[in-house]
């Protein structure tokens, strides 16, 4: 089950990257939006988060089973378990904001997003150091269960290059909210 989630974690992290710098193109008004074939890969995106979503629900229902049957459930030890599962519970509200935020209308052939305002700003920055502590508290799982041990370089690489990648993106919000002010 841990391989089969971490094969889809992988996916997801693709169709993310591709996510993140055409719609971070997008806000910047460096692209067009509207196009199908970004919508399809968006949509697929959610299908594999539903699917991570499902199979993270269920190794965590049987680590609590763990505890019940132990006795015991070792809070203090545990603190990074459920920093992941928090962090992956407020990513998935501040996705469903995102896809609200995002998903437009096509009126008379061209494409016409909501309103994006200061509360929007707010919680797609909060969804993005939501993303940064999912990502960076599983990373380790991630190579573990990818088969991927002892490159603690390897760690420290992928940590910055996502740092940069969830910074631009965090850039991008704000130059889509000025844009929006401005207009």
């Amino acid at each position: 089950m841990r391989k089969l989630n971490a094969i889809v974690t992988a996916v997801i992290m693709v169709f993310f990257l591709i996510h993140m710098i055409w719609g971070g193109l997008m806000m910047t008004g460096m692209a067009k939006g509207g196009n199908k074939f970004f919508s399809a890969i968006s949509f697929t995106m959610v299908l594999f988060i539903c699917v991570h979503v499902i199979i993270g629900f269920i190794l965590t229902i049987d680590s609590i089973v763990a505890g019940i049957k132990s006795g015991t459930f070792y809070i203090k030890e545990n603190i990074l378990f459920l920093t992941r599962r928090i962090s992956g519970f407020a990513l998935l509200l501040f996705i469903a904001i995102h896809i609200i935020l995002f998903t437009g209308t096509n009126e008379g052939g061209t494409f016409r997003l909501r309103p994006f305002d200061m509360a929007a700003l707010v919680s797609q920055i909060l969804m993005v150091v939501s993303l940064m502590v999912h990502l960076t508290t599983n990373i380790t799982p991630l190579r573990i269960a990818l088969g991927i041990t002892g490159k603690r370089d390897l760690k420290s690489d992928v940590v910055l290059i996502i740092s940069i990648l969830l910074l631009l993106a965090g850039i991008s919000f704000i130059v889509y909210f000025i844009r929006w002010q401005v207009i």
